[in-house]
């Protein structure tokens, strides 16, 4: 009540409801669970889409703040956008299997640490349990070591 929202949540919803008044309920990242694990808690949220509640998890695709290049300001590093692109590949195809991706050959350096991936295991989860692929919302890259790409699955009205 009093602690208020996480970075990932408000950096996000003060720009798409900038006036803060929808509810909101935040999940915890479990570092300790795996990836299927974490699609399994979305495939459980996904019955609630039919109720017109949006599903939202933010973080990166590549999060490895320890291998910024500030001269790479707008722009990924090669293993970066190769990491990104097999996600993208298994979450517009097959996002049942987004386990697949840690035996990527650029995944230990993409994903040091899980609390900004694990998030889209959760938008996997619920896109395979409906039946549907994953749709890019956005892509880019920022500073060689962090990817912005979004994706959407479903509508919200």
């Amino acid at each position: 009540d009093q602690w208020g929202l996480d970075h990932g949540t408000w950096s996000v919803l003060a720009h798409v409801f900038p006036e803060a008044d929808i509810p909101v309920v935040q999940l915890s990242v479990d570092a300790s669970k795996t990836i299927e694990q974490h699609m399994a808690l979305g495939a459980s949220l996904s019955p609630l889409l039919d109720e017109g509640v949006m599903v939202m998890a933010s973080g990166n695709v590549v999060h490895n703040l320890g291998a910024l290049n500030p001269a790479l300001r707008d722009e990924a590093s090669e293993w970066a956008r190769a990491f990104d692109a097999a996600t993208t590949h298994v979450m517009t195809t097959n996002p049942g299997d987004l386990g697949s991706v840690v035996t990527h050959p650029a995944f230990d350096l993409a994903v040091p640490t899980p609390d900004h991936f694990l998030p889209l295991a959760y938008i996997a989860g619920i896109a395979d349990s409906v039946g549907e692929t994953a749709q890019v919302l956005i892509e880019g890259g920022a500073m060689g070591s962090l990817t912005m790409t979004s994706y959407t699955v479903g509508t919200f009205n």
